[in-house]
């Protein structure tokens, strides 16, 4: 359902365009797989993103992501949703700024003979940064931000993400999070702009 959601969602604004530095898109839609390392069991699985322009200096993202814990046989759901700012600084660097609702939810699982109960926290993140067509070919983004929620203590984290272009609408796509402390989440798939 979630999927469906995104995919009519991405249609429906196929029309915008976002004014935006040039050879920069907020226009997209990507998948892949991704890996979250932490102190303690890693994790991977595979992730969707989107974004669709819904004014000249505004786009709505989402981001959705199903991993399973490596030794464990539990697998937990990660989703956000935003809005996004850009306003272009240069001919080829916008200023980003994002903020976004995120959950992350898991069924209850079995360790051995003890059953451990499922679990659900919601949260918000705000990004701020710069977003930038570095060559014809190449666009990379640089992001600081902070998420916080009810049931888990506020972190500073960093972004980074590249995407090498093959074609004006094809490219590969990485992106790496890394957490005040250490853990870190990476994502690499290709990616369709518009």
């Amino acid at each position: 359902m979630k999927k469906s959601l995104l995919a009519l969602a991405l249609v429906a604004a196929v029309p915008f365009a976002a004014s935006a530095a040039d050879g920069v898109s907020y226009n997209y839609v990507e998948g892949g797989y991704t890996k979250t390392n932490v102190d303690g069991p890693d994790s991977d699985g595979w992730a969707l993103k989107g974004s669709v322009a819904i004014a000249p200096n505004f786009h709505l993202f989402a981001d959705y992501s199903n991993q399973e814990v490596d030794n464990v046989n539990v697998d937990f759901d990660q989703w956000r949703v935003g809005v996004g700012y850009n306003h272009e600084l240069s001919k080829r660097v916008d200023l980003l700024t994002r903020v976004a609702y995120e959950k992350v939810k898991t069924d209850s699982f079995h360790v051995g003979n003890v059953r451990v109960p499922g679990f659900s926290a919601d949260g918000y993140s705000v990004e701020v940064g710069v977003n930038s067509a570095l060559t014809n070919n190449l666009n990379g983004y640089a992001l600081a931000g902070y998420e916080d929620g009810d049931d888990y203590d506020g972190d500073f984290y960093g972004r980074l993400g590249a995407q090498v272009k093959f074609t004006p609408n094809w490219s590969a796509s990485a992106d790496v999070k890394i957490v005040d402390g250490g853990d870190a989440q990476w994502f690499v798939g290709p990616r369709f702009s518009w």
